[in-house]
């Protein structure tokens, strides 16, 4: 066939996204953990021969399809195409060459048509563990983090290592967990495989980058239109981000130059000595994620996005760590490069950039459940989205990841921690015309009968989620044990009976607030966003206790 039209092209784009949710699918149907079940804490990708990314699976964490470029183009370099099998997998979890921490699994599985290597499927899943001290902001060293596989095959010619699999199992402290998600996951790149043959064979393609051509050529030019369309000029932003002692700075400069974008991040903070520190892999992810968020939301990721952005990260500093840095809670520090950039474009286009987030929190449960079996698991919590120009934040959702919370009733099978009750927080959403997302409380208590060890790696207890164009910051996080106050990157030993209570961070708003609607507020307080103390407080409106309606002071 030769290279597809418009129309065809659009067909055949929609069919390997298909294809790459199937995958997805499939693993989180099969996989054993919390983690992947309920949190689809995964991803998935399809590459072309070249090692180009085509197409993802469309609810995939937006880290993994921002690394999994970089890691397939780590693989290719330490196996050729001529190095490849029918039935190969080749898999690692160095950080520097993967996601940016141990936990996460990068697994490849080559494509074959009629005897050709055509492509590459991989998924990336984060496994209930890895070994090592147990996930926290705690370790000092990278060796403090778990087993670290270099790129090898675990599968050759469809044949398991037994010898590899082995050495996972004897490392970690839920083997069946563990090689429950590492066997979803090669059964989920088996699924790509079978499907991306059907694909082609009901097209008539000898080859993948037949179309991988007009699906990036296609969102390179969309991406770089948009550029085009921002003022040329040098864009400068810096945050504070706090650690576990002094914060850190992370600054960048966004320069736009006709539909080149570069982003230099000079001037950043360096690594520190605990388990924020970010590999570049990670940095670049979430760069890239920015960018298309402010350029062309509206596409599937794939390569041609990456090709129009320029980014420099300085060695050695805390968007760039070096080993043997301690990179476990990189998240903490690396989700930020996303509201740096949108800081930074907040003139260029301030239509489209958002207020500061909450975020969401993390934590790791390690211990042992009521029936003996041993617990390692990770839950998530979300806090409030920032506001735009036209749009309130949404209310608990994540930023920028996309996990899902995990369902309580499921929480509390696995874990034996009863989850007391959730709620929305009031007056936490940042004030502004448009009003930032607000958190939530929840309640964990340990009644496994058993000592839990819980590592927190919060974020957003020193500084809030800042607004945009007069809007207000959101309120900060807070973690209490007991209803005491507790530091927000550390661990914690929960006796049986202790109740662990997370106050989530709300996003930041945006606009001045004596301007949003005095009907606006009124509902916000009827829906519980609001309280009529903050109503008043912060928008200058007095609610009726009666009536709910509500006046602004004009005084």
């Amino acid at each position: 066939m030769s290279r597809p039209d418009a129309v065809d092209l659009g067909v055949m784009w929609d069919r390997l996204i298909a294809i790459a949710d199937e995958v997805l699918l499939s693993i989180v149907r099969t996989a054993f953990s919390v983690g992947v079940r309920e949190a689809w804490d995964l991803g998935s990708v399809i590459f072309d021969v070249r090692g180009r990314a085509i197409a993802q699976g469309t609810l995939s964490m937006p880290a993994f399809i921002g690394t999994a470029p970089l890691t397939m183009g780590h693989m290719l370099a330490r196996f050729p195409t001529a190095a490849w099998r029918p039935g190969d997998v080749v898999v690692t979890n160095d950080p520097w060459l993967g996601t940016g921490h141990t936990p996460d699994m990068c697994f490849a599985r080559p494509v074959f048509h009629q005897d050709r290597l055509v492509g590459f499927v991989m998924t990336i899943s984060h496994l209930p563990d890895i070994g090592g001290a147990g996930l926290s902001i705690g370790a000092r060293e990278i060796f403090e983090e778990g087993l670290i596989l270099p790129i090898c095959k675990l599968y050759r010619g469809g044949e398991a290592n037994a010898d590899l699999l082995e050495l996972v199992t004897l490392n970690v402290r839920t083997p069946d967990q563990v090689m429950g998600d590492l066997n979803a996951n090669i059964a989920g790149g088996a699924v790509g495989e079978r499907l991306i043959g059907e694909f082609m064979a009901e097209y008539g393609l000898e080859r993948l980058d037949q179309v991988a051509d007009g699906i990036i050529g296609q969102s390179g030019a969309a991406i770089r239109a948009r550029i085009g369309a921002m003022a040329d000029g040098c864009y400068r932003h810096e945050i504070q981000v706090e650690t576990v002692a002094e914060p850190v700075t992370l600054r960048c400069a966004v320069t736009v130059a006709g539909e080149r974008l570069g982003l230099d991040f000079a001037g950043t903070g360096p690594c520190q000595p605990a388990a924020i520190n970010v590999p570049q892999c990670y940095t670049r992810a979430f760069a890239a994620y920015a960018v298309k968020c402010l350029t062309v939301p509206e596409l599937p990721n794939n390569q041609g996005v990456v090709d129009a952005i320029e980014i420099r990260v300085p060695e050695g500093s805390i968007l760039d760590a070096r080993r043997p840095a301690p990179t476990g809670g990189r998240h903490v520090v690396g989700w930020f490069v996303v509201p740096l950039i949108l800081g930074a474009l907040a003139e260029a286009v301030p239509d489209r950039v958002q207020a500061e987030s909450g975020m969401a929190t993390l934590l790791l449960v390690q211990g042992t459940h009521p029936d003996g079996q041993a617990i390692a698991t990770q839950y998530f919590l979300a806090g409030g989205l920032g506001a735009m120009a036209g749009l309130d934040g949404h209310q608990t959702t994540p930023a920028p990841t996309n996990n899902a919370v995990v369902a309580s009733e499921v929480w509390e099978n696995e874990t034996a921690m009863t989850v007391l009750g959730r709620r929305l927080r009031p007056d936490s959403g940042g004030p502004g015309r448009y009003r930032g997302g607000v958190g939530q409380i929840a309640a964990l208590r340990n009644d496994s009968g058993h000592p839990l060890t819980v590592a927190l790696f919060g974020m957003r207890t020193e500084v809030p989620a800042q607004g945009l164009f007069g809007g207000r910051p959101g309120a900060r996080r807070r973690f209490l044990i007991n209803g005491r106050s507790v530091a927000a990157k550390s661990r914690h030993v929960l006796a049986p009976g202790d109740v662990l209570e997370i106050h989530e961070a709300g996003g930041g708003g945006t606009g001045d607030p004596l301007t949003r609607p005095v009907a606006d507020v009124a509902r916000d307080v009827a829906a519980g966003m609001i309280t009529r103390e903050g109503a008043k407080a912060d928008y200058g409106v007095d609610i009726d206790p009666v009536t709910g309606q509500g006046e602004r002071d004009t005084d």
